[in-house]
């Protein structure tokens, strides 16, 4: 899923600055599925488990800027 809004709109959620989904963390992620899926990607930066993406990303042809 990309960011549909604001300074990294159209970036792959996976993608965005931890600080940034921080800071929604702090401030209340959005309702819905964006909501949803900023908070699973929030645990998967704070645990540092994004190495665990990178087949599934692989897999289907994403190349993660990082």
């Amino acid at each position: 899923m990309k960011m549909p809004f604001g300074k990294y709109a159209g970036r792959y959620l996976v993608d965005l600055p931890e600080n940034y989904v921080l800071w929604f963390k702090q401030k209340g992620f959005p309702k819905g599925e964006l909501g949803e899926h900023l908070a699973a990607i929030c645990e998967i930066k704070a645990n540092g488990l994004e190495p665990l993406l990178r087949p599934l990303q692989e897999d289907h042809g994403y190349h993660t800027a990082i």
